[in-house]
């Protein structure tokens, strides 16, 4: 049989066969041939697999990556890449600057003998916190996970 099988092509890409239906399914990678039913990958999707988990890792949602590698086979145009990569530098700066306001009022609080926690919650604004942590959370890469649960303090 000529062409990759989804099977070879996830442990090349350090992909589960899933995901690689879901990049299918979203449009982040062609649909491939079928010989006998069976998906029939040319080598070049590795490379594409290779570009959008880079984007992930970065933080890219998947209709940021869609528009990354819209209407192109290979690679993504290098101008294409630059203006989303500025952007989503823009939306990585922001959490920054909020995390360290935060930061730099916990300090304060925590340097203060009585915080007087409901005065200084009567004086702010929106909680940043849930943007923050919205926009971590995608941006930040996932905790790897064991399969193990942890074990209970005793």
């Amino acid at each position: 049989m000529r062409g990759l099988s989804i099977g070879e092509v996830a442990r090349r890409a350090s992909l589960r066969p899933s995901a690689i239906r879901y990049y299918e399914k979203f449009g982040l990678v062609a649909e491939p041939e079928r010989v006998s039913g069976q998906r029939r990958y040319d080598r070049r999707v590795l490379e594409r697999l290779a570009i959008i988990r880079f984007a992930k890792h970065v933080g890219f949602k998947i209709a940021e990556i869609r528009q990354l590698l819209d209407g192109i086979e290979g690679r993504p145009p290098p101008k294409r890449w630059r203006n989303l990569a500025k952007q989503k530098r823009a939306e990585v700066d922001d959490i920054i600057a909020r995390a360290i306001a935060i930061r730099k009022l916990l300090d304060n609080t925590l340097r203060q003998k009585c915080p007087q926690l409901v005065e200084r919650g009567s004086d702010l604004g929106p909680c940043p916190y849930r943007a923050i942590a919205k926009l971590g959370r995608r941006l930040l890469p996932a905790v790897p996970r064991t399969g193990r649960t942890p074990s209970r303090i005793r």
